[in-house]
């Protein structure tokens, strides 16, 4: 989940994986696979680098997870 500022200024959470589509217009424009739609104040390019880190940090904690099974497994 990625945290988002609407145009009123409140910040949301957004799975990010149900994003079908991001457009700028010049608002940006993000459409869901359900086909609900958000205007937010973030650009496409801040948009993508907050997917890019989110994707990094699960990448790592599942890097974490695996060390720490090896390391129970090793233990035994």
């Amino acid at each position: 989940m990625i945290f988002l500022t609407k145009l009123d200024g409140k910040t949301f959470m957004l799975n990010e994986e149900l994003i079908e589509t991001v457009n700028e217009t010049p608002d940006t424009v993000i459409v869901l696979e359900n086909g609900h739609s958000y205007i937010v104040r973030e650009s496409m390019n801040e948009l993508q680098n907050l997917i890019l880190e989110n994707n990094r940090q699960k990448r790592r904690a599942r890097l974490i997870g695996r060390k720490d099974e090896q390391s129970l497994s090793n233990k035994e």
